[in-house]
């Protein structure tokens, strides 16, 4: 290993790892000292010193870092984001990154919790606090997918996560997922079954997983067949042939951080995540939708299509085709509740909700409700559940026009690592934190 466990504490400046290194430098281009914002002064100070005890650029000097006590009740979490930072570049064996293959049939799988999941699904064993963050990190885009989907989710009725007209839309789709039952979950069994769709919308960071990642979801149902749909202006297509490798880039923001470009932030990066490598058989799926796309069939069980657009430039190809027991969507963090950089209210001048903005979600919310389908949302703090179920209320199109299917609150697969803003390192967050669901209203007629 290139570090030892007792050498993971660095100075961001003094990395022994140019990423790390840039990503300090980008840090100092961009983030405000603390004690100088408050100042009544034209321009902040960027921050430049680095303090001694997390390592991270925080303060314009070391006077401020001096005079501020609020820093020492946050800390302790940048110090442990440095060591982790460090950690995954220390040339150490990661165990907990080994994923496992088809779960045992004779063996149930528990969502009660990370723990109990990652001992059910016969993960190597989360010795420590450190490993839990990183498995943690990798996993929760498909575990918190499979564990909303399945049939031993831990959102229920008798939780009263789970609303009647949920128990309706989850039934249908489990009646997809999972054979009747009493009979084996087996891959012949999906011979005759049609594919489960899941449409991922807005994706950034969960769109640039390596597909055997992805394959966690389909490994919790054996007769079920998957095609993931990556939708969004931000989605990672695969690197050309030929083409020369990518160049080192400091990120704005935590690299995998979803959730943070949801926010109206000028400094936020706002290009795609970075290409991935070229997949086995990834082929173009310009000519079909006649946008940058691709399509990896990377196992029988699971298909990837990645779509580089808004979804309302696709839904024509689409919306004759939804059906509530095979189709459902997913929006990590999407920032409903967060002002709209590009649009404002004609008559106020105020910038528009993203959920009301023609340039964010204005036009896709609605046409998603229009389906039917059950549409899940995650957020990143409760603050941010909570701004964005308010957001709903106003927004044209989707105020009282839903059901539903899921109620607010803590999701068990969130990540259980500290994402840091580049912007502000003050500013922390946890990836996919909560999650509710929501589905068109159904009226019926007298």
């Amino acid at each position: 290993p290139v570090l030892s466990q007792d050498d993971l504490f660095h100075h961001f400046s003094q990395s022994p790892f140019p990423a790390v290194r840039a990503r300090g430098e980008a840090i100092q281009s961009l983030a405000p000292c603390p004690v100088c914002a408050p100042e009544p002064r034209a321009e902040p100070k960027n921050v430049a010193f680095e303090c001694p005890d997390c390592g991270w650029p925080t303060h314009c000097t070391e006077e401020h870092w001096k005079a501020d006590e609020e820093h020492q009740k946050y800390c302790s979490r940048l110090r442990e984001v440095n060591e982790d930072e460090h950690d995954l570049r220390s040339g150490r064996r990661l165990r907990e990154f080994e994923l496992p293959g088809p779960q045992d049939s004779e063996s149930a799988i528990s969502f009660a919790n990370w723990d109990v999941f990652w001992y059910t699904r016969n993960f190597s064993s989360m010795d420590t606090e450190r490993s839990r963050r990183h498995a943690s990190k990798l996993l929760t885009y498909p575990i918190t997918i499979g564990s909303t989907i399945h049939q031993y989710s831990n959102l229920t009725l008798s939780s009263q996560r789970l609303t009647p007209e949920g128990s309706r839309s989850l039934a249908a789709l489990r009646s997809t997922l999972h054979g009747p039952m009493g009979t084996p979950e087996t891959e012949e069994a999906s011979a005759s079954k049609p594919q489960m769709r899941i449409f991922i919308l807005g994706a950034r960071a969960e769109s640039s997983l390596p597909p055997h990642v992805w394959e966690q979801l389909p490994l919790l149902f054996p007769s079920a067949l998957f095609h993931l749909y990556f939708i969004g202006p931000q989605v990672s297509l695969p690197r050309p042939p030929n083409s020369g490798p990518a160049t080192l880039k400091a990120n704005t923001l935590p690299s995998t951080s979803s959730e943070a470009s949801s926010g109206p932030k000028p400094e936020a990066n706002t290009e795609p995540p970075k290409s991935q490598e070229e997949k086995p058989r990834a082929r173009s799926s310009l000519e079909l939708y006649g946008i940058p796309s691709y399509t990896v069939p990377y196992t029988p069980q699971l298909t990837i299509t990645g779509i580089q657009c808004n979804y309302h430039e696709v839904h024509a190809q689409f919306q004759e085709t939804f059906d509530p027991y095979t189709d459902l969507f997913f929006l990590f963090s999407p920032g409903f509740g967060f002002p709209s950089p590009n649009s404002v209210n004609e008559e106020t001048g105020q910038p528009l909700l993203q959920v009301a903005s023609p340039t964010e979600w204005g036009y896709d919310i609605p046409l998603l409700l229009t389906t039917k389908c059950p549409i899940f949302v995650t957020g990143f703090s409760p603050a941010d559940v909570e701004r964005d179920i308010k957001s709903l209320s106003t927004a044209p199109g989707v105020a009282g026009e839903f059901d539903w299917v899921i109620t607010p609150g803590e999701n068990a697969f969130g990540s259980e690592k500290w994402e840091v803003a580049d912007f502000d390192p003050r500013v922390m967050v946890k990836t996919n934190w909560g999650i509710w669901g929501m589905r068109g209203k159904r009226r019926d007629i007298q």
